[in-house]
């Protein structure tokens, strides 16, 4: 259920933009992750940080596409955001001998520090992957087809998540830990 409350402003973008172009959907993805950010505060109290990073990403490269009416800031904050989780996962491991995938997901598993190390090194790849993509599909391939960007946020980003999570899922199935039933 969270994945789908993460995807809610990418799927209300894309339902704008399909209607009303990529201002609107830029305006409806400002407006989304601030509701988000609202409704985080009334159910639980505390913002998670990774929310606060979107929501100022979305604000600054959304208002300066509606500011300016150029779509390029739009296309440039998915891979920003990927590359800043790409660049906090590297930064917590070598400045501050972290491994900031561990408290993520320490209560679900227990793994040996190398296969810690290989997980948070598998996350940094896979950001500055779909950061690569993200900048190919938009200002290389598809330049002058917003539309197909748009599809590739979307379904691409999704896709590309779904199939690296479940590769994570089965390398680490050994590690899960099962709950006994008494």
């Amino acid at each position: 259920m969270k994945f789908l409350f993460d995807l809610f402003p990418v799927i209300l973008f894309f339902i704008a933009f399909k209607f009303s172009g990529i201002y609107t959907a830029t305006a409806v993805a400002i407006a989304t992750t601030a509701a988000q950010i609202g409704w985080v505060k009334w159910r639980h109290g505390k913002i998670d940080t990774m929310l606060w990073i979107s929501m100022a990403l979305i604000t600054f490269f959304g208002g300066a596409t509606l500011l300016l009416r150029d779509e390029a800031f739009i296309k440039w904050k998915p891979t920003v955001l990927y590359w800043l989780f790409a660049g906090l996962l590297l930064g917590g491991r070598i400045l501050f001998g972290k491994n900031l995938m561990r408290p993520l997901l320490e209560a679900q598993l227990s793994l040996p520090e190398p296969v810690w190390r290989k997980l948070n090194t598998a996350w940094i790849l896979f950001f500055v992957f779909m950061g690569i993509a993200n900048l190919l599909v938009a200002f290389y391939f598809f330049r002058d087809d917003t539309d197909a960007w748009v599809d590739f946020k979307l379904f691409g980003g999704m896709g590309f998540t779904f199939v690296f999570v479940i590769a994570q899922g089965f390398a680490l199935s050994k590690y899960l830990q099962i709950e006994e039933n008494s």
